[in-house]
């Protein structure tokens, strides 16, 4: 097969895994209510991780400025998640800046795609595997943190997979006719920069929310998403 259809076919595909969690958590309301704190306590822990055991040490190998790209999305999201907090309650603001953080999240995953099957379609396929294997998780994620923001079922049902389902095949569609003209150093620092958001949002958001739940076994919860991007990480890396 050709690069474009491997690139189309694991977009789609993250895209349909990331439906099916979502479609999953959205027809079990009450199971939603009784463990949506275990799930942010489990989201803590992978959106902390992913991004210091993956994302940030293939960033730096190749471009050591990634650093300042990594700061400059700690601060873009600092700003946005004021600007936000002002205007809405708490609650809200959580919610909106959970979704903003997965969207951005999920395009880069787009892009990682199409860059990577551009390079050669075994190292797509090992990479899109890893990425491919957190859609599920990811899309139950976006729909707690919208729920948490006060947002109806049905809007954080159809909220939840533009922002986390479609921006995946959008990153990668919209990539692939400027790929050749993108280096391992530009997509290294757009990385960094996603990097700093992650770590903003579970800082200041997620780590916040975990430590103040006190349902037995959150702290599990938050353990198994450390394992979780533990897993990922081992799978990156071979």
């Amino acid at each position: 097969m050709g690069t474009f259809v491997w690139i189309s076919l694991f977009a789609i595909l993250s895209a349909i895994i990331n439906f099916i969690g979502i479609y999953s958590i959205h027809h079990s309301k009450n199971w939603v209510e009784n463990f949506k704190n275990y799930f942010l306590c489990f989201a803590a822990g992978v959106l902390i991780s992913t991004p210091l055991l993956i994302s940030l040490p293939h960033s730096f190998e190749n471009n050591h400025n990634s650093g300042f790209f990594a700061l400059a999305g700690f601060l873009f999201m600092l700003i946005i998640n004021r600007f936000i907090s002002e205007h809405n309650e708490k609650d809200i603001s959580f919610g909106i800046t959970g979704a903003i953080t997965i969207g951005f999240h999920s395009f880069v995953d787009g892009v990682i795609y199409t860059i990577t099957f551009s390079a050669s379609t075994l190292i797509g396929i090992l990479s899109a595997t890893g990425l491919a294997a957190h859609e599920f998780a990811e899309g139950v994620i976006t729909y707690i943190f919208l729920k948490v923001g006060g947002i109806s079922d049905k809007k954080a049902f159809i909220y939840s997979f533009i922002v986390a389902g479609l921006t995946t095949p959008v990153g990668a569609f919209v990539i692939y006719p400027f790929v050749s003209g993108l280096s391992k150093n530009i997509i290294s620092l757009l990385t960094a920069f996603t990097s700093g958001i992650l770590i903003y949002f579970s800082a200041s958001h997620l780590i916040p929310e975990a430590k103040e739940s006190r349902e037995k076994h959150s702290v599990i919860a938050l353990i198994s998403g450390i394992l979780f991007a533990v897993v990922l990480s081992l799978i990156h890396k071979h």
